[in-house]
């Protein structure tokens, strides 16, 4: 790492201020282009990346990049592109009696810095999020993906460089502690920490870090089916949420039956078997699957089992007796990221929506769904969990603060 990087980076933030909305989506329109001129190099040393890690890992589907996830990438980059730019909007004016107009102006924060684990594909969905918004990002991704966003920044700024822009709009810092903790406490010169990963990294960066942090990513979901929950829309959102994929912060990991619809817990229950997930269940959910689920992939629970995030084919089973019993166990477990109820219920329904402490609260539709592209946002930088500023999937208006800009004439304070 170079001693100077710092210093860099924010020299870089002023120049980018200066690059107009039209060069910016022009450049990463060139960047969409060169993922897929560039991609044998960059699934190259992602297969070197690859080689080092157990294909047991739940991490493995995370780290692994495809032509078709690069295309994916590409197509992410465009859909920025195409967006809005988030700056400059007039926000709110007034003007005040003695003739001073005050309005409230939307601008980038400045210098964004990102800590994530094994994700290659943050660093492009990073980037290209904080460059249409104005902002410089610095990425400390994890060892375990090392090469794999070299390659990308490479990419990355070489396309900087062709349209004549400062290449340390993007900076990336070797992997190993050291790195981090030099981010964390690059006060003066780094604005905002967004980390990205497991409950151990963000709490890691929250406790370490001198600038401030936006929290994002630990996702313990629950799925709610209640009394008058619909069997078939059931099945396809409990499916589809813990099976889609399960290394991701929006995977199902808690499903909480009404005792009453216990009979219908095998047929909710049976597509996951195609995908071997161990279901760890309470006393009178395991009698409900015993001999209607597969011996060896259920398992009676423990309390351990309700609150962890598994990201993995693994999922807790959890009985009540009434929607309230469900927003209390939501209410101890949630790690506020995103639930979903399944109910045809509309006062249960309104209970729910009005109870849950979540950033993403559904009715009938798979937590899957908890998707900055989804959400129509074009990317995301992360899921904010935490209530300040930010709360949900992280788009463009989401890299923004704002500031206040004064006119008037000659006016003086008595």
């Amino acid at each position: 790492m170079e001693s100077n990087w710092k210093k860099e980076v924010k020299a870089a933030s002023r120049k980018l201020n200066l690059v107009s909305e039209a060069e910016k989506d022009k450049i990463l329109l060139s960047l969409a282009d060169a993922v897929a001129f560039h991609k044998d190099t960059i699934l190259s040393e992602n297969r070197k990346d690859l080689a080092e890690m157990d294909r047991l890992n739940p991490m493995y589907d995370r780290l692994m990049l495809t032509e078709e996830r690069l295309e994916g990438i590409a197509a992410d980059i465009r859909n920025v592109a195409g967006l809005p730019s988030p700056l400059g909007r007039l926000l709110s004016q007034t003007v005040r009696p003695n003739g001073m107009q005050i309005s409230k102006i939307s601008v980038p924060f400045g210098v964004v810095g990102v800590i994530y684990e094994a994700r290659p594909n943050v660093s492009f969905d990073v980037f290209s999020l904080c460059f249409k918004s104005g902002n410089v990002c610095v990425l400390k991704g994890g060892s375990d993906a090392y090469r794999s966003n070299k390659a990308i920044v490479g990419v990355i700024r070489s396309v900087l460089l062709s349209a004549g822009v400062d290449a340390n709009v993007v900076t990336l810092l070797p992997a190993g502690r050291e790195a981090t903790a030099e981010l964390m406490n690059a006060v003066g010169y780094v604005d905002v920490i967004i980390p990205r990963g497991g409950k151990g990294l963000i709490e890691f960066v929250r406790d370490h870090s001198r600038i401030p942090v936006i929290e994002t990513g630990a996702g313990i979901c629950h799925a709610y089916f209640d009394e008058t929950g619909v069997v078939e829309k059931g099945t396809a959102i409990v499916f589809n949420a813990k099976t889609r994929r399960v290394s991701v912060c929006n995977a199902l990991d808690c499903l909480i039956m009404h005792q009453n619809r216990l009979p219908d817990l095998p047929a909710i229950c049976s597509r996951l078997a195609e995908k071997k997930v161990i279901i760890y269940a309470d006393q009178q959910a395991y009698s409900a699957l015993k001999n209607n689920y597969p011996d060896e992939l259920l398992l009676p629970s423990d309390d351990e089992h309700y609150g962890t995030e598994f990201l993995d084919y693994k999922m807790a089973v959890k009985t009540v007796g009434s929607i309230q019993e469900a927003l209390d166990h939501i209410s101890r477990y949630s790690s506020k990221h995103s639930e979903t109820i399944v109910s045809e219920n509309d006062e249960c329904i309104a209970l729910f929506d009005k109870d849950v402490d979540a950033a993403c609260v559904y009715t009938n539709v798979s937590t899957a769904f908890t998707d900055g592209a989804q959400f129509g946002l074009g990317a995301e930088i992360g899921i904010s969990t935490q209530k300040l500023h930010a709360r949900g999937p992280m788009g463009l208006e989401e890299l923004c603060s704002y500031k206040w800009i004064i006119k008037g004439n000659g006016q003086v304070r008595s």
